[in-house]
Order: C-alpha cells, then structure tokens, then sequence
C-alpha cells in the first residue's frame, strides 16, 4: 500500500510539472517589433510583421490590412512579391513586409492601422499599428578613437582604429578626409577589410570601426603633429582630432660630391678622397664615428675623424686620405667606407684603381741614356787609334 501511495504522488509531481511546462498560450499571434513610430513626411515605411504558430496545426494564415486612412497604399509583401497568407507550422513563425506609402501632401499627425490574421484551422490575430508624422531625430554622427595618440619614430606605421556611429533614423553615406601636414598621407579603410575607401555608408543605427593609417616622410622633423578626421553627410558632420608624436632618428647617408664611388691612388703615397656625410633623418646625429675596412697593408685616416653633430637635412664634407701599401700591383681594390651614430651608420664601397709609381722607369731610363753617351764617347776618342 506504501509502495502504491508513492508512485501515484511520483505520477502526480509529474502531471504537475508537465502541466506547468505546457504552453500557457495556443493560437496565433501576429507582431512586429516597434508598432508604433515616427516618421518623415512623403517617407515610405516599411515594417516587417512575424506570424507565430503557438501549438496549432499546420495551417495557411491569411493576412490582410483591415483599417487604413484614406489615401494610404498599403502592400505586403513576401520574398518582394506580394502576398496574401502564409504557412507556418505548429510552434514556428513566418515573416513577411508590410509596405506603407503616405499620400503626397500628408500633413503631420497620428495615422492608424489594423493588420488582422486568421487561420485556416483555427485561430486569429491583429495587430494594430500607428505613424506619427511630424519631427524626427536630426542627422546625427559620431567618432570615437580606442587610442587617439600615437608616439615612434617618421618610419612607423601610424594606424588608430575608429568607431563612426549614425544616430539618426536613416541610412547615411558618410564621406571621409583628413586634415593635417600636406606631406603627410592619411588612407580609410573599414576594419577588417584591405580596399581603401574615401566615403562609407552606415545604416541608421549602425557603427562601423575605421582603421586610418598615417604614413609620414623620413625627414619628418621630432615633434607633435595634429590629424583632424571629418566625418560628413549633407547636414550631418562630425570630427575627431589625432595626435601623433614623432620622436625623430638621424638616418645617414655616405657618398661623395659627385655621387661617383670610384677614383685612383699610387702605391705607397696617399691620395685625398672627398666624401659627404648626409642625415635624412628627423633628429640630429651626435657623435658620427668615420671608419674604414681597407686592404692589408694599406692606411685611412679622415679629417675629421669624429663630427660632432650633423642637424636634420644637413650634410658634412670629411677628406679621407687613402694610402696603398708599398707592395700594391696595379689594380682595382675596394675600401669601405663608415659612418656610424648610435642605431644609425651608413657605408659606401669605394673602388681604388692603384698605379705603381713610374720615378724608377724614369730613373732607368736616364742611366740607360748616360750609359749610351759614355760608349759613344769612348768610341768617338779612341776609336781612331
């Protein structure tokens, strides 16, 4: 008896538990998530209805605009076509759109509606609607940088993420530009994409992130620089400022006047070789070290041999005394030249063409010469006897 009474409070707990995870609610519902709005005057509406089956059978579920103000064209519509019922099966749902078009000359007020569905197997909905037609939100929008100031050297690749918002209720094309230094060169490009874009269009609502790369010269000068972004859309227009912070490198350069990287010396004498000490960079260079690899045997001195400063954009003139060793043949050679400051060197090949000296040809030739004129001499006076 224990054992009976047990089970039917188990079958009990059950039933009740079923019954409270049943469907309070069977039939059709019919919905559409903001059924009430306000609109532009002459602007077609356009909503999208749902059609829920609430555990019914499969059935057609007819659709039809019951009440509507005069002059109001009304359509709704279903995969673009128009439409008069749809299918749902029990426990799903079907959407469609209802297309609304205000006759020309509306003036401002509330205007009402009344969509009704029935079932083919039971069931009905209706759902009634209402448009204001007066003042709407103004366009709207908005810029926001995750980091609005960047900081690193003119080579860096500057990149800030941006988020552009519309807030007013319709679609904009939103135009993009930059103002800032007129040799720098600011790119858009949606995030997550690689084409560069000049304008954007954002639904009413919607935001979109931005990536703007900012790409400088070489020779940009340390310091702090504004980059202005404008964000505009007919009467919409907005901006947000950009800092970056170039701390400047020196970036050297090592060649000579003429940009020739050849000449020619003699064994054993030093012959002087001009070059020039150039910083393209954006900080000054302290403390340019001149070195040189050179064969064996063989010597470099600079003069100078240390520069204490070269300023962004200028150049130094440096001599550098190349001398062959004594035993050189006649030939090319290559001496590398250095310029070093810290991070930043440069070096430049130079081709040495070496010629041995031509003072004991010459000295030959004179005792060949003194030698021939004493024979004839001794020839001329004592050759008679």
């Amino acid at each position: 008896m224990a054992r009976l009474v047990t089970a039917l409070l188990v079958v009990s707990l059950f039933a009740g538990q079923a019954a409270l995870a049943a469907p309070s609610f069977r039939g059709l519902s019919l919905s559409t998530p903001y059924p009430a709005q306000t609109v532009r005057a002459g602007e077609r509406v356009t909503l999208t209805l749902t059609v829920k089956n609430f555990g019914l059978p499969p059935q057609s579920v007819a659709l039809r605009v019951v009440e509507a103000p005069r002059g109001w064209r009304t359509a709704i519509l279903g995969g673009g076509r128009p439409v008069s019922s749809v299918f749902v099966e029990p426990d799903q749902e079907a959407a469609v759109s209802l297309q609304l078009d205000p006759p020309s000359g509306a003036g401002s007020g509330t205007f009402r509606f009344l969509i009704a569905a029935q079932g083919s197997s039971g069931g009905a909905a209706r759902l009634p609607l209402a448009l204001t037609i007066g003042q709407v939100l103004p366009s709207r929008l908005s810029l926001t940088a995750e980091l609005p100031v960047l900081r690193g050297p003119s080579t860096s690749s500057f990149k800030y993420r941006l988020t552009l918002k519309n807030e007013s209720d319709r679609d904009l094309l939103v135009n993009l530009e930059a103002q800032t230094q007129r040799s720098f060169q600011v790119t858009f490009t949606p995030a997550f994409a690689s084409q560069q874009v000049t304008s954007l269009p954002v639904k009413a609502g919607e935001s979109k992130d931005l990536d703007v790369d900012l790409t400088l010269p070489r020779e940009t000068a340390a310091g702090a620089y504004d980059v202005v972004v404008v964000a505009a859309a007919g009467e919409a227009k907005t901006q947000i400022k950009l800092g970056v912070q170039v701390t400047g490198r020196p970036d050297l350069t090592l060649t000579t006047p003429d940009g020739r990287l050849s000449g020619r010396a003699y064994a054993n004498r030093a012959t002087p070789f001009k070059l020039i000490v150039k910083n393209q960079g954006g900080a000054a260079a302290r403390d340019v070290e001149l070195s040189a690899s050179e064969p064996t045997g063989w010597e470099v001195k600079f003069d100078p041999e240390r520069i204490d400063g070269i300023l962004p954009n200028q150049q130094r003139e440096v001599t550098a005394q190349i001398k062959p060793s004594a035993q050189a043949v006649t030939g090319d050679y290559m001496v590398t030249m250095r310029a070093s400051a810290g991070e930043a060197s440069s070096s430049a090949d130079l081709r040495v063409t070496v010629y041995t000296s031509t003072l004991w040809g010459l000295t030959g030739v004179v005792l060949v010469a003194v030698a021939l004129g004493v024979v004839s001499l001794a020839v001329s006076r004592y050759g008679r006897r």
